[in-house]
């Protein structure tokens, strides 16, 4: 019912780009151009400044953007509002998480969500934190998992859940007997790190600081992009890496690697990112709140 062209110029206005708009709206680009131009012949009113490739909204696209928000908002709440009513349990939501998370933890929990919510979608993206966190602010996903921090005003962050990251080594390695390691004795080794923006990445560079030991230290033969292809570097004797504990089930079942308790024991949260004030779906609320349980479970001590 609420009107295409006040959707798309939302869209645009949101990410200043009519190209990002088209993405998110599976839309080509043209046609994007043709509905923000005829906004604008209806109201008689530029609403963007095009110039040297960028655009931004000119006064009264400001307003109108004011007015979309209100408009859209409450289109979305009386949707909401019927289908809590009917008790209408269908639709699609956006989650995104980064690569450790969405590896090692979401299958059960996304499983167990379609288990109870057999009509919804879940589309998931994956990327590293920066990334997710980066998605979640432009409004590309609604809810989003990470691994470290997130230093954004303008978002909601909870802890979820407790993780503990480990030094692997293969079998053989001479480290593999140690009950545990100091960060100081990896500096002796070939140590593979994460790509930058990673959300492991940033936490063990920070607890290296802590301890006195400085990247520049360290024997980096080489980033990898993803925690799967840091185990298999390692596993081929390429050095060793820290990995999340979570991750290491199935290879250390097999004996294929070892896993050694950092000391002092390097320890992470991870989070939920939310927009602070965008309108919640129902759909969403029910799986923020089914994923904050399944965490709390999963961080529970066994009885």
């Amino acid at each position: 019912m609420s009107d295409r062209r006040l959707q798309v110029f939302h869209t645009v206005g949101g990410v200043l780009s009519f190209t990002r708009a088209a993405e998110l709206l599976h839309m080509t680009q043209p046609a994007v151009t043709h509905q923000i131009r005829q906004l604008e012949e209806e109201l008689n009113a530029r609403l963007f400044d095009r110039s040297n490739n960028r655009i931004s909204l000119t006064t009264a696209g400001q307003q109108v953007m004011e007015y979309a928000d209100r408009i859209l908002a409450l289109y979305d709440e009386m949707q909401e509002s019927v289908k809590a009513l009917t008790g209408d349990r269908t639709g699609l939501v956006t989650l995104g998480a980064s690569t450790t998370i969405a590896e090692y933890m979401l299958p059960g929990l996304l499983g167990g969500f379609r288990q109870w919510f057999p009509e919804v979608q879940i589309r998931l993206r994956v990327a590293n934190t920066d990334a997710v966190v980066s998605m979640v602010a432009d409004n590309s996903i609604e809810l989003g998992v990470v691994e470290s921090e997130v230093d954004n005003q303008l978002l909601r962050v909870e802890q979820c859940q407790r993780d503990e990251l480990q030094v692997i080594v293969p079998p053989e390695h001479e480290l593999a007997q140690k009950s545990c390691i100091t960060v100081l004795e990896l500096t002796d080794y070939p140590f593979i790190y994460r790509e930058g923006g990673s959300g492991t990445r940033s936490v063990i560079e920070r607890y290296f600081s802590e301890h006195g030991v400085s990247v520049n230290d360290l024997n980096r033969p080489f980033e990898l992009g993803s925690t799967e292809a840091i185990k298999g570097a390692v596993q081929a004797g390429v050095g060793i890496s820290i990995v999340s504990r979570s991750a290491l089930q199935k290879e250390l079942s097999l004996g294929q690697l070892v896993a050694l308790p950092l000391n002092p024991p390097l320890m992470r949260s991870f989070y939920f990112v939310r927009q602070k004030q965008q309108f919640r779906t129902h759909l969403m609320d029910e799986l923020f709140q089914f994923a904050r349980n399944y965490f709390e479970q999963a961080s529970s001590p066994p009885v």
